[in-house]
């Protein structure tokens, strides 16, 4: 996890410019370099390192002497870079994973570079021979991106928004600040003058596809074709464990978010036991977070004496949590009322992490909900059909949502993120699967995965088939919700009259609640006219929610009533 920023065609100084750069430190908190590109005086690139791989040649902009017109900027990682040096015989001059980037690039162009990368990136290509830049993003957009074009070829690039919003430039204001969207890499022409012009936007893969790379992947080929359900459920194990084996790669210590839920619980089982496999010379540390004695607390403690981790436990009240609503929100670059509310905690543990642990490598389970239909609304899919087509959906949407909570909230305090559940060979054998097998079943969501895990011994019983929590019950004190906290504070910090006028006032997205209106005030604040970066607000789907919540669902309601 690092930050990057680059910018080409320039009229302002480049010094004045590149303060815009240091918006995004928390990303890099190792080291910092800014470089100008030579023979393009108003071309440069600017690179915070959290030095996971390489401590030695890890800097970047990567260089290296068989390619000297080759310069990247890249965030990511790279999982396959040793089977592809394998099989294409490339001579590494680091032992950085990106490198392989410039020799894919060199061998066959950026098509098949971005389509046989097996990890999670962002990147920057320039190619000054070919005077050429390229821009890519990994197929969920695991690792952010976004970029600035003006009419007239000013070029901006930046790992988060935050990084674009304040650069000068002379003919226009940098008003388009946007995403660069998953999946996708963007061709552009450089001008002499440094300026750039778009030639094409490719998207190179589908996540229902299965990946290129996955010819040249360590994993045994698997049973095609067969749909029996033992074939599946092993396929499933096999695909999973692969998922976290490949992402143990690091040079810094491996921790794992621990909620006590089905998602992060199998993600730290099988990362605990790979670890022992490898004779990984520290303990796994967990780490769970909640008021005193809430749902997730207690599970996760059960999950860690199961499986033998470190653990640690980061208890917050209720001040502490609205304290750091505007942080969180700042952090995030949105106003997304379930992402906001869903990061406060994750922010906090995080927090808790650089400050009083050595764990910079964070594993969790991000995706599995988009993927398996873990979400509570899916029991009211019409048909699995449908439900499919949803889960595609939020797979699509991910970037905007869970990933961008999940990359934010511990890129603020410098801790790198894996998510295992969002690996391309996995999710592609999951997605190729009979929408039947997929859909929740016998009142249980994500019934086949948890099935795939039965026999396992992996984790005990009744954290295998726990019910899902809304987040804010999950992490709140049996007392009183999360939810319900927030509601009672922001109740009284937004008068009625506001909220009754508040499409006025915010007619793209207009606030339906106090809450979403507290939320769009404090974005407004920081990022005064970009409310467009949020496309819509995340809402469950077949039910009348007027609040995005699990805990106002019927199903859920009826659950935990139990």
């Amino acid at each position: 996890m690092c930050g990057i920023w680059a910018l080409f065609g320039s009229d302002e100084c480049l010094s004045v410019q590149c303060l815009s750069a240091m918006k995004i430190a928390h990303r890099g908190p190792d080291a910092f370099r800014f470089e100008n590109v030579n023979g393009f005086i108003n071309c440069c690139f600017g690179f915070h390192r959290l030095a996971v791989v390489d401590q030695l040649y890890g800097m970047q902009p990567i260089r290296v002497k068989k390619f000297p017109y080759l310069w990247l900027c890249y965030n990511g990682e790279i999982y396959n870079f040793k089977q592809l040096q394998k099989q294409f015989g490339f001579e590494y001059q680091t032992l950085v994973d990106g490198e392989v980037i410039l020799h894919l690039y060199n061998r066959g162009g950026i098509e098949q570079t971005a389509s046989m990368l097996d990890g999670v990136f962002s990147f920057i290509l320039l190619d000054t021979a070919n005077r050429k830049v390229f821009l890519a993003r990994d197929t969920y957009g695991v690792r952010p991106l976004f970029k600035v074009l003006t009419d007239d070829g000013f070029l901006g690039v930046c790992s988060e928004a935050k990084g674009l919003i304040n650069l000068k430039h002379s003919t226009s204001l940098c008003s388009k600040v946007e995403p660069f969207l998953p999946g996708h890499y963007e061709v552009l022409d450089l001008k002499p003058s440094g300026k750039v012009a778009s030639v094409e936007i490719v998207k190179f893969h589908s996540y229902k596809d299965e990946p290129l790379h996955a010819a040249c992947d360590t994993v045994e080929t698997l049973p095609s074709g067969s749909f029996d359900l033992e074939t599946v459920k092993s396929n499933i194990r096999i695909l999973f464990e692969n998922a976290v084996r490949k992402r143990l790669m690091a040079h810094r210590r491996i921790g794992c978010l621990l909620s006590g839920g089905l998602d992060s619980s199998l993600v730290a089982a099988v990362l605990l036991k790979l670890m022992k496999e490898i004779n990984v010379s520290y303990p796994l540390q967990t780490f769970a977070i909640g008021m005193e004695n809430s749902p997730d607390l207690l599970a996760a403690r059960k999950v860690a004496a199961h499986i033998g981790s470190e653990h640690h436990e980061v208890i917050f009240n209720s001040e502490e949590g609205i304290q750091a609503i505007e942080e969180v929100i700042f952090s995030l670059e949105t106003y997304d009322i379930t992402t906001v509310r869903a990061s406060i905690g994750m922010y906090l543990v995080s927090k808790y992490i650089r400050k009083k642990t050595d764990s910079v490598v964070i594993f969790s389970g991000e995706g599995s909900d988009e993927l398996t239909q873990g979400y509570i609304y899916f029991h009211k899919a019409p048909s699995p059909e449908e439900a499919a087509e949803e889960s595609e959906r939020l797979l699509k949407e991910l970037y905007l949502f869970d990933v961008l909570r999940a990359d934010r909230t511990t890129a603020a305090h410098g801790l790198e993120l894996r998510v295992p559940f969002l690996d391309h060979r996995f999710t592609s054998y999951y997605l190729s699967l009979p929408a039947e097998l997929r859909i929740p079943k016998n009142g249980i969501e994500k019934y086949l995965l948890r099935q795939s895990f039965e026999d396992s011994n992996l984790l005990p019983k009744e954290i295998l088939w726990r019910p899902k929590e809304a987040f804010s019950d999950g992490i709140a004190s049996v007392k009183k919700s999360w939810f319900s906290i927030l509601q009672d504070y922001i109740d009284q910090q937004v008068d009625d009259l506001l909220l009754e006028k508040a499409a006025e006032k915010y007619p793209f997205n207009p606030p339906k609640t106090k809450e979403s209106y507290y939320y769009r005030q404090i974005f407004e604040k920081h990022y005064p006219g970009r409310s467009n970066w949020l496309p819509h607000y995340w809402m469950p789907r077949w039910v009348k929610a007027t609040d995005p919540s699990a805990r106002t669902l019927k199903h859920y309601k009826s659950a935990t009533q139990e």
